[in-house]
């Protein structure tokens, strides 16, 4: 019943239909298995959200009945987060450009609805603490597909959009990696070319730089804490952040942008380093709901081709691709309309913190940024391959493991 909800739903078209085999069959292909599921997770809330029904569809957690306010707008900017790279590839004639294609034009409409104050689907940007969270991950999204997506917004959306960005500036953020959603909304203000306030991404920078522990790793907030939260948000913030204020050539950074070039591909080996040979990795820290999200960082390197010379792409992409056929088959892990339930492998609410709802739970699509290189690119062409703990496990004898070189102290 699950599965044939899923094909039979709303569906994205014939293109999408055409990716979409039994659950058990091989994939044609590491890619065709990748955009399927994308697809899969992404389907039910782009294509809900595109005819203005996301709120109406998505499920309400119970016990978390006073998130629901957040859900739409977390599902929405946490889905664009993983998928915008893949749309910011041109369109072509393949399946898989037809069904690209298809998706800008459902992003779009979304879009149009999330910040339309008279749509059904007019998301908060206002009440609460959280609309700071999931505005930033919106506006991460958007700054990954400037071409496809942020240039082409019609003139009513655009003056919506930064309307609805701009209040949550009014949201104090928590001295911890909150201050990095205060500096990505700013960032976005920049690339648009809009009034954007440089302190509050000066502090941000400022102060996560001061956090560094050293091998790769930052603390989130005065005090550590051992999770995910390099990968979910420190890094890649930091990263397109700063990337973003070089391309607008935006002074005074380099040091921290030398830091960062080190620190991102040192912390994608440790993530590979943490892929059993089985597909799986340790289950600790907060926010592990967000499954095969605990891999942003190493995506966004693969994305970027900058993984180091320890990591090769073939072996990469069949260690996320282990990690996400894990996770994905897991019984339980989507409910009959085919959006994701609570859980880290299956259906397991005991482990949400009090914070997340059912919208929370996509920022898993992260791990779908290497779709944002073309099928050409190595990280795609490259054969598969073992990786690191699959090789160790197998008795393959390999070079040892050594700790970042500290930076110099001034």
């Amino acid at each position: 019943m699950e599965r044939r909800r899923f094909v039979e739903g709303a569906a994205l078209g014939t293109a999408s239909l055409a990716l979409t085999g039994a659950r058990t069959a091989a994939p044609a292909s590491e890619r065709a298995f990748w955009t399927l599921t994308a697809t899969r997770i992404a389907r039910p809330v782009l294509a809900s959200l595109a005819r203005g029904e996301l709120k109406k569809r998505l499920p309400v957690q119970v016990g978390r009945e006073d998130r629901q306010p957040y859900a739409a707008l977390e599902a929405f900017a946490r889905t664009l987060t993983g998928v915008a790279p893949w749309l910011e590839l041109e369109a072509d004639a393949s399946e898989e450009g037809r069904l690209r294609e298809e998706w800008v034009g459902l992003v779009r409409s979304g879009l149009a609805h999330a910040v339309d104050p008279a749509s059904p689907d007019f998301m908060n940007f206002t009440e609460g603490g959280q609309p700071l969270v999931d505005a930033a991950f919106l506006a991460l999204g958007l700054l990954r597909a400037p071409g496809r997506l942020l240039r082409d917004l019609g003139p009513d959306t655009r003056g919506q959009l930064v309307a609805a960005l701009r209040a949550t500036r009014r949201i104090k953020p928590g001295y911890n990696n909150w201050l990095l959603f205060s500096a990505m909304v700013e960032a976005l203000f920049l690339e648009m070319g809009e009034e954007w306030d440089a302190l509050r991404v000066d502090l941000a920078l400022r102060t996560l730089a001061g956090w560094y522990v050293g091998d790769g790793f930052f603390k989130d907030g005065p005090d550590y804490h051992h999770d995910y939260y390099n990968s979910f948000v420190i890094q890649p913030f930091m990263r397109t952040i700063l990337e973003t204020l070089r391309r607008h050539d935006v002074k005074g950074y380099d040091e921290l942008h030398s830091l960062l070039a080190r620190t991102t591909v040192r912390y994608a080996e440790v993530l590979e380093r943490s892929i059993s040979p089985e597909g799986t990795f340790p289950l600790y820290g907060r926010s592990i709901g967000y499954r095969f999200g605990a891999f942003h960082l190493l995506a966004q390197v693969a994305l970027e081709g900058r993984l180091p010379e320890t990591l090769a792409p073939g072996a990469v992409r069949s260690a996320l691709g282990a990690v996400m056929r894990r996770s994905i088959e897991a019984p339980g892990t989507f409910d009959d309309e085919g959006f994701l339930r609570p859980g880290f492998a299956g259906h397991q609410p005991g482990l949400m913190e009090r914070y997340i709802c059912r919208g929370s739970l996509y920022l898993c699509c992260a791990v779908f940024l290497p779709l944002g290189l073309g099928p050409a690119d190595r990280f795609w062409s490259s054969p598969p391959g073992d990786w690191t703990s699959k090789r160790a496990w197998a008795g393959t004898d390999l070079p040892p493991d050594h700790a970042m070189e500290p930076p110099p102290r001034g």
